[in-house]
């Protein structure tokens, strides 16, 4: 059991990733990680011993994170969470891939939760197409199609940021 339990805490680190990936909010993306470990060590029996715990935590999350979803989605209230204020301040940055990075990630979070979560999994997460299907629960063409339409999306984001920060550059 306690074999079980130091796999699920090393995976930790990959579930935050993909909740902030998922949520603005980081204390919303904790509460999903504490909400998915919650819910695998009740249900720790459901693990096959000798398998990775972490296409089951993924598994695990993203049905939560589907069911939050649909009760906001309910209730009428909005589905991404305002910045926080520090995010929210705009900066200087001092090298040019910083720069890249912030753009990258708010494209990321600008394109539809189901497109950001293929993305996520299959681009970030390493998992194959095969297993992101799964873990999503869609068949494998849908979330070849999410990613493609993902990717165009972000595409398409990117280089409206780079127009808009080369026509800013011109105008000093």
């Amino acid at each position: 059991m306690d074999e079980k339990k130091a796999a699920i805490l090393g995976e930790i680190p990959r579930l935050r990733r993909y909740a902030r990936s998922l949520l603005r909010d980081r204390d919303a993306a904790d509460d999903l990680v504490q909400d998915c470990l919650e819910r695998a060590l009740v249900r720790l029996d459901n693990w096959q011993t000798g398998e990775s715990p972490r296409r089951w935590l993924f598994t695990i999350m993203h049905h939560l994170f589907i069911d939050q979803m649909r009760k906001v989605n309910r209730r009428g209230e909005a589905a991404m969470l305002p910045l926080e204020a520090g995010e929210a301040m705009a900066q200087p940055a001092e090298q040019v891939e910083s720069i890249a990075s912030r753009e990258i990630i708010d494209a990321l979070q600008a394109i539809s939760p189901d497109r950001r979560a293929a993305l996520v999994m299959v681009a970030i997460e390493g998992f194959s197409y095969a297993e992101a299907a799964n873990i999503l629960g869609v068949p494998a063409g849908t979330l070849m199609s999410r990613i493609a339409r993902g990717r165009e999306e972000l595409r398409g984001l990117l280089d409206d940021t780079a127009r808009r920060r080369a026509i800013r550059i011109v105008e000093k």
